[in-house]
């Protein structure tokens, strides 16, 4: 639901002078139980509280199990205000999100009740306003107490954790997720006001925006609410073109068609610019008097899923403007529990993170919301391509009433306000449901009850297909593309893969050669200010208190070991353990990348699991919770260029792959040499690379290098000038080289907002790490994971708010190596 714009409807915000209290209640502690505290809107209770003083930050240590009542306790937010000035024919109480069980009462009259967190409700309040003093009240019963009257009407079903989150339309992860923490929200947590209107308003203005044969078509569907049966006049505009329909007295829809010539193209990253136009809709009357109005932009291009069968199974690839896009991409979670935080300065910074890391798709995973316009907008900004899930996740959900017309109505709103950007490329039905249903002994559980299988194949396609037939509808992920193959089926569809991390060792992603990778990750601890800003554990360890708590995974820090123990020396200490465990992230996710670019044309995309988080957390983010970003994100950057140069084990040896992504072709001369430990060339030899864009290419390496004299003391090096990164190839695992101790040499040099740190090597440093947030949280380094061979020079630039020391900047834990 958006705000109106222009005409002669007006729109007045009710974002102040709202109040919070709690409905009594035995387990509300007594310092809460009277209060009456201002309130923000929008916002939620959990942030209303901490603002005045009532509970401590639910992010730091173990503060989040001692909130747990507030889910379970029902909440009034309240205000007063006076009627619009004029005397127009409606006046709507709009709300575009209300989380979740409201009941909204105006002036002792009670005008609706609503139980969705994913769409937007509208009362008509015009008849119940006073000129002055009108009261507002918005109550908010306990989402548990919802959701588990339902689960115990309809009979309880299989999830992922003991929690009742699909039983209610409210951001699933809510209720705790492994990574997240068991925060239940209540509030108005987007815009809410009044919106007054005469004889019409548009309530719908949808664009199906498609482009052909150099001719740019917008099919606008336009449908209005009226309070006069009356003619109306209905205009579009977009790029110099304009179209006009006439809405008869008594019709309530139209269909405009406007066309633009030769229009210019939108293009994903990397694969051309971001062009845009700005679509303008007006609403009049008979007399050509303006009634309303909607402004939007947006672009014009084409997409659609290649699922054609071939030798290796059936296709999975993204094709955008008729060129088949190899996915580079992240799955991104809400970047807030509280989402009203999240302001579009903030998706700004995380965006150029995605795409400095050289990422071109974001998932918009199915168990937290339908993105904010802001999202949208910015993604069209940046050329990042979309997937947005249905908000359906790791749970067999019921499909009896209310949900299924809840269901509806939700897709509905969100196909239709997000219809016209181009960055959305693809829907998804749900998030490993139907995975579940196969594999995680559902179907015994369920004993025949409704699971959501009609959600995924009947309904959710069909509202794709009437509202927005211009992109394609995928029924879950993972699923192969027909009932008949078992969903996380390598040959076909998209795939997940979490054998490795919850039982594999991450060497097994060789194994695999998917048709595209929907998820897969590896976890690590956050930033080292992060932890401490967060946590007040002393000393810090790796199961100390608050460390276990921000520990959400079964299992996670056992996994951890495991990784570990198979590649890396034992740490001595908390500090090599962070150290080493981020570094093992780090190589568990370049290796699979790696891997599954260098099938490029049989495996068209890998969307690692997970770019951001929620709170501070240990997890699978290459940006922790305070957006901080780990080393794992420096290897996506590395892992994720245009061009990419990695040696790979292939049979009877190994080869040397050059991936092209980008659009020109790579032409250079590649070296790949053996080297001693100790820097002394083994043996040599040289390519002329010709890689034509968006292909790959792969070189047998020849005997003499590809057969180490001694494996644990060798490694390679393949490099192609400045055309790409250098790729290493190491012999032994960390763990069984004989590493020299570190030695080094170190120069710090000021500028006017940082250093630069410049180290050269003496003796082989391995994934040299310049962790410079322990002396200033607000340091950022420009690189991380160097290698270098004796020698060789590094230099690191700092960028700090304070004076940083010299010393603590070149020795541990600051600067850190394997060795």
């Amino acid at each position: 639901m958006s705000e109106p714009h222009g005409g002669a409807s007006t729109w007045n915000a009710l974002h102040d002078g709202w109040t919070l209290r709690v409905v009594p209640h035995p387990q509300v502690p007594a310092t809460v139980a009277g209060a009456t505290v201002p309130a923000t809107v929008p916002g939620c209770v959990h942030t209303d509280l901490l603002a005045a003083g009532l509970i401590p930050d639910p992010y730091l240590d173990d503060n989040e199990t001692g909130l747990a009542w507030i889910g379970r306790t029902d909440w009034v937010y309240e205000t007063t205000f006076d009627r619009p000035p004029g005397t127009p024919d409606r006046i709507d109480l709009a709300c575009a999100g209300l989380d979740t069980v409201a009941t909204l009462t105006l002036n002792g009259v009670v005008i609706g009740r609503t139980e969705n967190m994913h769409r937007g409700h509208r009362f008509d309040v015009g008849a119940l306003l006073r000129d002055q003093g009108n009261h507002l009240a918005v109550r908010f019963d306990s989402a548990y107490r919802y959701a588990e009257a339902h689960r115990d009407r309809l009979g309880d079903r299989p999830n992922a954790y003991p929690e009742p989150f699909q039983f209610i339309r409210k951001m699933a992860c809510n209720f705790g997720w492994d990574w997240g923490p068991t925060l239940v929200t209540a509030g108005i947590w987007q815009d809410i006001g009044l919106h007054a209107w005469s004889t019409a308003r548009l309530a719908q203005a949808r664009p199906l925006v498609t482009v052909a044969d150099g001719v740019g078509v917008v099919e606008l569907h336009v449908a209005v609410e009226r309070t006069s049966d009356v003619p109306l006049v209905v205009r579009a505009a977009v790029g110099g073109s304009t179209a006009e329909a006439v809405v008869a007295a008594g019709e309530r829809t139209a269909v405009l068609t406007v066309t633009v010539d030769d229009p210019e193209l939108w293009w994903p990253r990397g694969y051309g610019d971001q062009h845009r136009y700005d679509l303008a809709v007006s609403l009049l009357d008979a007399d050509g008097t303006p009634l309303d109005g909607h402004a939007r932009r947006i672009g014009f291009r084409t997409v659609r899923l290649d699922t054609t069968p071939d030798p290796y199974g059936s296709a999975f690839a993204l094709v955008v403007n008729d060129v088949p896009v190899f996915v580079r991409g992240v799955n991104w979670i809400p970047d807030d529990v509280f989402p009203h935080r999240v302001t579009r300065d903030r998706l700004a910074h995380r965006f150029g993170q995605a795409t400095d890391a050289n990422v071109n798709l974001l998932r918009v995973w199915g168990g937290g919301r339908y993105e904010s316009d802001d999202f949208y907008d910015l993604a069209d900004e940046h050329g990042l391509l979309v997937q947005q899930d249905f908000l359906f996740a790791c749970a067999a959900y019921p499909e009896e009433a209310p949900f299924r017309s809840e269901v509806e109505a939700e897709a509905r709103e969100q196909v239709t306000r997000l219809a016209g950007h181009p960055s959305l490329a693809l829907w998804t039905g749900n998030n490993e449901n139907i995975w579940g249903w196969h594999d995680w002994d559902w179907q015994e559980a369920l004993a025949g009850r409704t699971w959501g299988r009609g959600y995924y194949l009947d309904l959710l396609p069909a509202v794709v297909a009437e509202l927005d037939p211009t992109r394609p509808y995928w029924p879950g992920s993972p699923w192969s593309g027909r009932e008949e193959i078992h969903p996380n089926d390598l040959a076909h569809g998209t795939t997940h893969i979490w054998d490795v991390w919850n039982t594999d060792d991450y060497t097994r992603y060789r194994e695999y050669v998917p048709r595209f990778v929907a998820e897969f990750g590896y976890q690590a601890p956050p930033a080292y200010a992060t932890l401490r800003r967060a946590l007040s554990d002393e000393p810090l360890a790796p199961d100390s208190p608050g460390m276990a708590h921000h520990q959400k995974a079964a299992d996670g820090d056992l996994k951890l070991r495991r990784g570990l123990d198979a590649h890396l020396p034992a740490p001595a200490d908390f500090d090599e353990w962070h150290y080493l465990t981020q570094v093992n992230q780090a190589r568990a996710i370049a290796l699979g990348v790696e891997h599954f670019r260098a099938h490029r044309g049989v495996c068209m995309g890998t969307i690692v699991w997970q770019l951001n988080d929620c709170w501070p957390v240990t997890s699978w983010s290459a940006v922790d919770g305070d957006g901080r970003r780990k080393p794992l994100w420096y290897a996506l950057r590395h892992a994720y260029a245009d061009r990419l140069l990695t040696v790979q084990p292939r049979a009877g040896g190994l080869a040397l792959v050059a991936v092209n992504d980008g659009g020109r072709p790579w032409r250079a001369t590649a070296t790949v040499t053996r080297h001693a430990l100790t820097g002394d060339l083994q043996a040599k030899t040289a390519y002329d690379l010709n890689v034509p864009p968006h292909a790959v290419v792969e070189l047998p390496l020849p005997p003499e290098l590809a057969s180490p004299g001694d494996a644990a003391r060798e490694l390679l090096v393949a490099e192609a000038g400045d055309t790409a990164e250098r790729a290493l190839w190491f012999f032994a695992e960390d763990r069984d080289v004989p590493w020299p101790p570190s030695a080094y040499d170190a120069t710090v040099t000021s500028f006017d907002d940082g250093v630069r740190v410049q180290v050269t090597a003496r003796t082989i440093l391995r994934d040299l790490v310049l962790a410079a947030d322990r002396l200033d949280p607000a340091a950022e380094v420009d690189r991380a994971l160097v290698t270098l061979l004796p020698g060789e020079s590094v230099t690191f630039t700092v960028h700090a708010r304070r004076p940083l020391d010299p010393n603590a900047l070149t020795t541990r834990p600051v600067l850190r190596a394997v060795n």
